[in-house]
């Protein structure tokens, strides 16, 4: 309660006094901020979504392009055909387009890439997409076929993604410091722990409609000091802003233009099968059912956020409410812990990263878990220690709880990888899913979807929580930034002055 008022008595504060005019001088230049730095800057190697919030679209481009609406369109594909089975897909390419090196684009350095990725040591976040390609085909410069071990519905959407990012074959093994792509911008400066700096390439295919010459983006974790950034005029736009608690106070400010936008985020509790005694279901459904999801969402996010009860939100093709299934029911809990046989207090480990949606919620679930007997003890790690020890495929998982929101739409493939974070490799959902990638009937899979979601939910794989409502606050002069998050990323190309 005291950090809560202290925020919102810091940003009355701030109004309280004279505040500079946001820059509007800025024609052709933009400052945005983003709460996390991202660890490097090649999408293709790390799962980190600062990393595609910074890239994506902006530096390296994909084959096709996913708009704000969530539908697809070409980019340095000019266009496709699928088969009917959706296990062969041709690719024409745009032709003369170059990497920032002067390297040529072709199908050999789309080969190159999806090869990449596929590779047994690739730590490509989609890594399982690319290795159930059966082969890529380059029969001509600017033609690629895409040959897959099943059917996927979603191929052009999910080459959009950031690991899709075609990559220059002799700059690939820099691009983490040194990037390299087709995109309208070029790396600038990095000013570790502060900012990024990204400058307009002259020779873009199409740099006359790109407006913006220069883009800084500057990292600010701490929601105060979001806050005082924007109302201060220091930054220009805030995607994804932690501004909840005072967003009245921006709605009432005519400088700015506050966005609140849709998601296809999953905020979860994920739990790690692979630790005893959190592999018997019994004992996840306890967590779950210790879990208020209503108290979560006001507590961590000041209730911007939809309840879900499965890997899946609604607005996706085939959603089901599941959020009935594992209801918050603290006496049941209790039950249920003691018909696994587990003595409490039961201890585990919660490690949280650095995002406010996580600390905050970290100490309302070890509150909640506490009355039921699980004494969660909170371990707050930095974001390259929580991809390291918890998610990253090759281990350790040295995590029993952890919260974390997972931005990408599609992702239920992740659930059937048997390296996932979470460890819960039921053949029962694999083959499930591997029948509705392979189902071109759009209903029929809808329905598919549907069990898929009731599985997940039944199984209590993970304690789903919400999906995020997320707000973005610009100036009221800025046009172009999204107010919809399909996935995170910030085209750049799109933004300009009135």
């Amino acid at each position: 309660m005291f950090r809560k008022l202290s925020i919102v008595a810091f940003a009355a504060a701030l109004v309280a006094t004279p505040l500079p005019v946001l820059a509007q001088s800025k024609k052709d230049s933009v400052v945005m901020a983003m709460a996390l730095e991202p660890p490097g800057l090649d999408p293709t190697n790390a799962a980190a979504a600062a990393i595609a919030e910074v890239t994506l679209y902006n530096i390296y481009e994909t084959l096709t392009k996913i708009n704000e609406d969530g539908s697809v369109s070409p980019l340095l594909a000019e266009n496709w055909t699928a088969s009917p089975d959706l296990k062969t897909y041709t690719f024409k390419l745009r032709k003369g387009v170059k990497f920032h090196n002067g390297e040529v684009f072709d199908s050999a350095a789309v080969k190159f890439s999806f090869e990449r990725n596929a590779a047994p040591n690739s730590t490509n976040k989609d890594k399982s997409l690319y290795q159930a390609f059966e082969k890529v085909e380059a029969p001509d410069a600017d033609t690629v076929v895409i040959t897959l071990k099943y059917g996927e519905p979603n191929l052009p959407f999910l080459l959009g993604q950031a690991g899709g990012s075609i990559v220059e074959p002799k700059s690939a093994a820099t691009n983490v410091t040194q990037p390299v792509g087709t995109g309208p911008y070029q790396l600038g400066a990095w000013a570790k722990g502060s900012s990024i700096t990204l400058t307009k390439w002259a020779d873009y295919r199409n740099a006359a409609a790109v407006k913006l010459s220069k883009v800084t983006i500057r990292f600010i974790s701490d929601p105060a000091a979001q806050t005082a950034a924007l109302l201060s005029g220091d930054v220009d736009a805030f995607p994804r802003v932690s501004a909840q608690r005072t967003i009245a106070q921006f709605k009432a400010d005519p400088r700015f233009t506050v966005l609140v936008g849709g998601s296809r985020a999953k905020t979860i509790v994920a739990i790690n099968h692979r630790k005893k005694p959190l592999d018997d279901v019994r004992v996840r459904r306890a967590i779950l059912a210790a879990i208020d999801r209503k108290a979560m969402i006001d507590g961590a996010v000041d209730g911007f956020g939809t309840p879900i009860g499965s890997f899946y939100v609604p607005g996706a093709l085939g959603y089901v409410d599941t959020t009935g299934i594992n209801p918050y029911d603290p006496e049941k809990a209790k039950k249920l812990l003691t018909e696994a046989g587990v003595t409490t207090p039961l201890e585990v480990s919660l490690k949280l990263p650095p995002p406010s949606y996580a600390r905050q919620g970290g100490e309302i679930a070890a509150a909640q878990l506490a009355k039921v007997g699980i004494v969660a003890k909170i371990e707050n790690v930095e974001w390259a220690q929580w991809l390291s020890q918890v998610f990253a495929g090759n281990g350790p998982h040295n995590f029993d709880l952890t919260i974390i929101s997972h931005v990408e739409p599609f992702d239920l493939v992740k659930i059937t990888e048997a390296d996932y974070y979470l460890g819960y490799n039921n053949e029962a959902f694999n083959a499930l899913y591997k029948q509705i990638v392979s189902t071109p009937d759009e209903a029929a899979r809808a329905k598919l979807l549907g069990d898929a979601q009731r599985m997940l939910a039944t199984d209590a794989v993970s304690a789903y929580l919400y999906q995020p409502q997320l707000i973005t606050i610009t100036n009221k002069k800025l046009k172009g930034v999204w107010k919809d998050v399909p996935q995170y990323e910030n085209d750049f190309s799109t933004w300009s002055w009135e």
